[in-house]
């Protein structure tokens, strides 16, 4: 293999010995690699526990703050509903739905650049101004009297969400275990349901100002970008771009950090982009069955935006109605926790969690078509059981942050995973029409008809990756990576090579001796089609 094909490995003569030895310059390899070669590193059990912990408390309450606020502020247009925004000629329920998709549109068309921008900027940083500029447009909503003006705010809105769901799945997948990461996404997507309260809460706070020439959905806004313009400056000085610098890790620390992940064999950062990884990842078919995912899924989404709509014509007034938006947040963290609960604990379990999940939701669908409309109560609960479908998009985040490895292909893989969710929710508003008011019988057809389409999709993947698994454990062991050497040029201009060892002592200890051998792959950036000691997880 050629040195030049995107830092693939290649053959040189070591000095004063007859064998060949791999070598790889240190700027084609993870920045892990670059870390950690060439030590003798001892990582204890108790000592792994220990850095686990330092890390979740310093990045998991930023990451989960951060998400709540995403998530209330995007959800602000729903929440608006009840609050004046369609009241009068000020905008219409066809102008109403367009705001929803227009947001999906812009998202769309940034996901690609967004998902580059985390390949080659700092991701804390990237993932900072961009919280930064969406507090600003939030903001700008309160202002906006015109379509025209709110769809410019949407259009911002939607340019910077593309870098956050990715960006968190990146760091999710650069500081955690595998067996790890489910749970560790499900605690920042559970947030969700805790924006949905908050925005509850705010909302029902904003109907009781008197007095000011500002309707209650312009306070709501104003409330709520000035709380995430708060959080984007806490970020910025306090959130880390990744392992290898993370300014609550001491130096040594920093190499345990790494040292404990190198079991996922994904690596943990490249800023090189390497475009052999970039067309396996659109030749790799479960890249596509994430996006087919993601985009089926999320045509449901947009119960999100509707939820205040639908349950004020379920006959509730718009006071109660808000009020019983909070509860939509409480149920929301309850099946989010235990679908990734189920998903973690359960042997290979996670798509049978989130195919269970949805049977759960495809059941509240059929409910709220069938209960006569005298029957708001019934109407209301079968409602927030369908709410469980918003459980098993959160395990495939973290299934795709498990089972692809390569930089390249991972920032690219969240790319189309990311443009299916576009897909899906610029789609999802244009079915809740006034003509299907006010059951809205038509839309919950086809929210039904789509979760159970997601449910034998995560199905259909499990199998096929379980399958390649199959495959892997019939083949011969690769052993070009055992020994593998990289190269780093000094300031005086001296080269000094570094091995990349295999460190089974280390794992035996970690009582993860499966996972010792052809752990030399694991900062070497190669894909999971490359290193073929990668197993799957399911």
């Amino acid at each position: 293999m050629s040195s030049k094909d995107d830092g693939s490995l290649s053959e040189k003569q070591s000095v004063g010995a007859e064998q060949l030895k791999p070598h790889v310059a240190s700027s084609k390899v993870d920045i892990a690699a670059q870390l950690t070669a060439g030590k003798d590193i001892t990582l204890t059990p108790e000592e792994a526990v220990r850095i686990r912990r330092k890390i979740d408390w310093h990045i998991m309450p930023l990451m989960c703050i951060l998400y709540m606020m995403q998530f209330a502020d995007k959800t602000t247009l729903g929440q608006s509903a009840v609050l004046g925004i369609l009241q009068g000629d000020h905008l219409s329920q066809a102008q109403f739905n367009l705001l929803g998709t227009i947001f999906y549109v812009f998202f769309l068309a940034f996901e690609y650049p967004q998902n580059l921008a985390l390949q080659y900027l700092p991701v804390g940083k990237w993932m900072s101004f961009n919280i930064f500029v969406w507090s600003v447009a939030l903001l700008c909503h309160a202002a906006a009297d015109t379509p025209g003006k709110l769809f410019a705010c949407r259009v911002f809105l939607g340019i910077c969400e593309g870098a956050i769901t990715p960006g968190f799945m990146l760091v999710t997948a650069m500081f955690y275990t595998r067996q790890e990461q489910t749970q560790r996404v499900g605690w920042w997507f559970l947030m969700n349901g805790f924006a949905v309260i908050l925005l509850g809460l705010v909302a029902y706070g904003t109907l009781h100002i008197k007095a000011t020439t500002l309707m209650p959905w312009q306070w709501l806004m104003i409330i709520t970008g000035i709380i995430t313009f708060v959080v984007s400056i806490l970020f910025w000085f306090f959130f880390p771009d990744s392992p290898t610098s993370a300014w609550f890790l001491t130096p040594e620390e920093r190499v345990l950090a790494i040292e404990r992940i190198k079991v996922n064999q994904a690596g943990v950062e490249n800023k090189h982009f390497k475009s052999s990884q970039f067309r396996e990842c659109i030749r790799d078919p479960k890249t596509w069955l994430f996006f087919f995912f993601a985009a089926i899924s999320n045509v449901t989404n947009s119960l999100s935006n509707q939820r205040q709509l639908i349950v004020a014509e379920f006959g509730f007034s718009d006071i109660d109605t808000t009020l019983l938006g909070c509860v939509d947040g409480v149920v929301e963290i309850i099946v989010i926790f235990c679908t990734v609960t189920s998903a973690t604990y359960w042997k290979n379990g996670r798509a049978y969690s989130g195919a269970l999940a949805y049977c759960v939701a495809v059941l509240g669908a059929i409910l709220v078509n069938t209960l006569p409309s005298s029957d708001r109560i019934g109407l209301l609960f079968s409602y927030w059981i369908s709410i469980t479908s918003i459980a098993p998009f959160v395990v495939m985040l973290a299934w795709v942050g498990s089972v692809t490895a390569g930089h390249t292909k991972r920032t690219t893989t969240n790319a189309i995973v990311m443009i299916g969710y576009g897909v899906g929710n610029a789609a999802g508003p244009q079915y809740w029409k006034a003509e299907y008011q006010p059951r809205n019988r038509v839309p919950w057809t086809i929210l039904a008809v789509c979760w159970a389409v997601s449910g034998a999709l995560l199905l259909v993947t499990r199998w096929y990756l379980a399958r390649e698994n199959a495959r892997r454990e019939r083949e011969p062991r690769d052993e070009r990576y055992d020994e593998v050497y990289i190269t780093e040029v000094r300031e005086d201009g001296a080269k000094v090579e570094a091995k990349v060892d295999k460190v089974r002592a280390t794992l035996s200890r970690l009582g993860m001796r499966g996972a010792a051998d052809g752990c030399a792959q694991a900062f070497l950036d190669l894909t999971d089609i490359e290193n073929r000691d990668f197993r799957y997880a399911l």
